[in-house]
């Protein structure tokens, strides 16, 4: 069913010419620990400019958008909530186009599933998104990626971390060191 899904995705943005990686738990069953989820997460080099083009796009796979009115959400939350009905599997579609975005969708990995290259985050993109999102079972994740990834690149993840911090006032760099060093104990 998500292999599926995920060839789906892939094939779609493609011939839209529009970049993307998976995030969340995908990405996680990749690198982290398995776990069970529900839902697809997909981030999309592309910004709200481009959602008439991925509405028909989604509407022509028969997936369920699940807002009454896509532009005003997608441009309130730059999400476009999607329902597979045959699967029941829930896609979220991440408008996207910050400098930082824009790197990390160039340093996604490709990963064969069934006969096609799906673009996953690469790890350390993944661990930045999960420590931002900040939620315990985020947080379990990034562990489990830590425990599991020994050769990540820490200085492209603190430094990215650190530049949220000044631009935002967050302290995700501290999140992220603790959960670090609680992994190295």
């Amino acid at each position: 069913m998500f292999e599926q899904l995920l060839e789906s995705i892939a094939q779609g943005l493609e011939r839209l010419a529009i970049p993307y990686m998976l995030i969340g738990g995908q990405a996680v069953l990749l690198y982290g620990e398995p776990r069970l989820t529900r839902d697809i997460d997909v981030t999309i080099g592309a910004g709200p400019e481009r959602l008439s083009e991925v509405l028909d796009w989604v509407r022509g796979r028969g997936w369920q958008v699940l807002v009454d009115v896509p532009a005003e959400f997608v441009a309130r939350t730059m999400v476009l909530p999607c329902l597979d009905p045959s699967s029941g599997v829930r896609i979220d579609l991440i408008f996207s186009f910050s400098p930082y975005e824009r790197q990390a969708l160039q340093r996604a990995r490709k990963v064969a599933i069934g006969s096609t290259q799906v673009c996953f985050a690469s790890i350390e993109d993944l661990v930045i998104h999960k420590v931002f999102a900040g939620r315990p079972r985020d947080l379990e994740d990034v562990r489990g990626i830590l425990l599991k990834n020994r050769g990540i690149d820490l200085e492209y993840v603190q430094t990215w971390l650190r530049e949220f911090d000044l631009s935002l006032g967050e302290k995700l760099l501290e999140r992220f060191e603790k959960l670090r060093l609680e992994g190295q104990s």
